[in-house]
């Protein structure tokens, strides 16, 4: 993860780096402090993000907070086929949250696949930006092809129609991680 502030002067980066660590929770650390460009911004400045979703096909406790748990089998080569869908298009009003105020519901989704990673299956996708609730979204309606409920057309028609009812359920938040972001090297390779 990515954050920004402004600072008039920084004698140590190592220092500041070793005093913010000890004073935030255990359950957060800044590994590096880079100065970047004054106009530098950690949002809007991402090329492209990624994210990935995690289920599990058996009960597992060491997953209970982790990951999404789905005892009913699934079709992955289906969930594939509709999530290579997704690539074709870039307005994805289906799967943003209602009533928000985005100017725009245009996203340039580069990858989105399903893998079997040892004891879960991770679905991985990677865009220039994302609505709110998006990537749970999705997942939900990829479950829904997966499970027999729907068919790669049907998620064909749910985009077309842009209409948030008719796509699937947002799966609970405790399996999604984003995994990586993106910045042009201008910012990240800056010497301040």
């Amino acid at each position: 993860m990515y954050a920004h502030f402004d600072f008039e002067e920084i004698s140590s980066l190592t220092e500041l780096t070793y005093r913010l660590n000890a004073f935030l929770p255990d359950d957060i650390a800044i590994q590096k402090i880079l100065v970047v460009p004054e106009n530098a911004h950690a949002r809007f400045d991402a090329l492209e993000r990624t994210y990935e979703y995690w289920i599990v096909q058996k009960k597992n406790p060491f997953y209970k907070d982790t990951a999404h748990y789905i005892k009913q089998p699934l079709d992955i080569p289906a969930m594939n086929k509709a999530a290579s869908i997704l690539l074709e298009y870039d307005d994805f009003e289906c799967f943003s949250k209602s009533n928000t105020d985005v100017k725009t519901y245009r996203c340039k989704i580069k990858s989105a696949i399903w893998n079997s990673e040892e004891d879960k299956l991770v679905f991985s996708i990677t865009a220039d930006r994302f609505l709110r609730n998006m990537v749970r979204a999705v997942v939900g309606t990829l479950l829904d092809v997966g499970l027999g409920r729907i068919t790669t057309e049907d998620v064909k028609t749910i985009i077309k129609n842009k209409d948030r009812s008719a796509a699937g359920a947002s799966v609970p938040a405790k399996g999604l991680y984003l995994t990586k972001v993106s910045y042009p090297s201008t910012i990240l390779e800056f010497n301040g």
